[in-house]
């Protein structure tokens, strides 16, 4: 078995990408929904302990502790905000290679700005709590820039799988 981790930024396209490793039949745990379950349950006591006054009703209210999180320069890693960074929680030394999904920062914007909610400084509090993009990159095994549209980034997911398969096999 290989494990490919896959990262990048907010609205860089990383669930879009996810999706079609799975179309070429590769199975992609998805760290985002496992994410929203715990905030649905197991993870509430630990976070409310952590930002009192962000559960209700024995879930994460997820817009409270963002605005907690984000408005705290000390506060959580981003990872709490479901985004999972493999490189800020270790996660490059979990697997086998890492891709980083990413786009120029004007069609990031583009894209942020398409959610409910988001504003200049939810933005602009969110990017300051991730890793730049460029430093993401630099320290990619392979990048998929999704701004070049699907059909782009469905080959670049290829090339990789291809990649992938010459590769040496790390893990049992």
């Amino acid at each position: 078995m290989f494990i490919l981790g896959l990262t990048g930024s907010l609205a860089m396209g990383k669930s879009a990408t996810a999706k079609m490793f799975v179309e070429e039949g590769v199975p992609v745990h998805d760290a985002d929904a496992v994410v929203h379950r715990l905030y649905d349950g197991e993870a509430t006591p630990a976070i409310e302990a952590a930002f009192p006054g962000t559960t209700q009703g024995g879930k994460v209210d997820r817009d409270k502790l963002g605005k907690r999180v984000l408005g705290d320069a000390k506060g959580a890693p981003v990872a709490v905000l479901d985004v999972p960074l493999l490189f800020e929680t270790g996660g490059d030394a979990r697997c086998d290679a890492v891709v980083v999904v990413s786009a120029p920062a004007d069609v990031q914007r583009t894209r942020a700005f398409e959610r409910p909610g988001m504003t200049e400084g939810k933005l602009a509090a969110i990017l300051a709590k991730q890793m730049p993009d460029a430093q993401k990159r630099a320290r990619a095994d392979f990048v998929v820039d999704t701004s070049k549209g699907f059909d782009a980034a469905r080959a670049q997911v290829r090339d990789i799988l291809k990649a992938v398969a010459k590769m040496p096999k790390r893990r049992p």
